[in-house]
């Protein structure tokens, strides 16, 4: 019995994850496969790897000792697959983070690119407010977050550019020429999630008039409440560009709009393989690319 990548892939992921559980989850395989790899490579090596006392387990001292060369190891294999330059290689999962803006904006065109550029990479896709979503890339659950700030976390980055807000309502409600606070808030404000912090900048600013927000975590709904005339609403504008383009929305004239959307691909550098640094820069190159077409 030999030393295998998958023995060292469990140790680094239990390592990471703190659980047996979440390791076989991010490998996709069993917890006795994990256990197996593990028991295996403990056996080899003749010393504990991991204090398994309580809900979490945690490295020894052996085992804090050996990550590091563990994690060379697979940094080697991935600098080897990236020298042969043979995308089709690169095998397993990508779990990519993404808000919703980026679904309405350029997502499909960047996982069909990024589909072309690694034929073998399979991407599992969770869709949250950015917040949730850099939590997760924190916790290692996420390989890669396309989201806004701001950011609590430190990570490696690619800029994905700024996306401004605008105010927009249907030409039924009548709202033209410039507007005064009480004009908007005379209607329902259809805004982002609550907590998100497009929310939390629209509510610091009405936070002292009589109007009513109506937070929505589905902003595909969001949009077309607002064209059915049930509200006015602050949106990205790269969200809104065809119903604007159709004429089933109008701009509104209103002096304040929350701040642009920042937006990042963010990552984990030290612990990320080399795939998901390149599917980072793709995002940006598509990002770059939507910008020059539709901002």
């Amino acid at each position: 019995m030999v030393v295998t990548f998958k023995h060292l892939e469990a140790f680094v992921w239990v390592a990471d994850l703190t659980s047996f559980v979440r390791a076989s989850e991010r490998l996709n395989t069993t917890q006795p496969n994990i256990s197996s790899r593990i028991a295996t490579l403990e056996g080899l090596i003749g010393t504990p790897l991991f204090d398994r006392n309580g809900a979490k387990v945690h490295l020894t001292s052996k085992g804090q000792q050996l990550m590091s060369h563990a994690r060379a190891v697979l940094a080697a294999r991935d600098q080897f697959l990236q020298a042969a330059d043979e995308k089709a290689l690169t095998q397993g999962i990508l779990r990519l983070g993404v808000t919703e803006m980026i679904v309405h904006a350029w997502l499909r065109t960047f996982t069909l690119a990024l589909k072309a550029m690694f034929p073998n990479l399979a991407v599992e896709l969770t869709v949250d407010m950015a917040a949730e979503l850099e939590r997760g890339l924190h916790a290692r659950q996420l390989d890669l977050a396309l989201i806004n700030g701001p950011f609590q976390y430190p990570a490696a980055s690619e800029p994905l550019g700024r996306y401004p807000m605008i105010w927009v309502a249907a030409p039924s409600l009548g709202l033209s020429g410039p507007l005064r606070t009480e004009d908007l808030a005379a209607h329902p404000i259809l805004t982002h999630a609550r907590g998100s912090w497009p929310h939390r900048l629209v509510a610091d600013h009405f936070h002292v008039r009589s109007a009513r927000l109506v937070p929505s975590s589905n902003l595909a709904a969001c949009l077309q409440m607002t064209v059915d005339g049930m509200g006015v609403a602050v949106l990205p504008k790269a969200m809104a560009n065809r119903e604007l383009a159709e004429g089933a929305l109008v701009t509104l004239d209103y002096p304040w709009t929350p701040d642009d959307l920042d937006f990042q691909a963010r990552y984990q550098s030290e612990k990320a393989p080399g795939h998901v640094a390149k599917a980072a820069s793709l995002a940006a190159q598509v990002a770059t690319d939507f910008a020059a077409v539709n901002q």
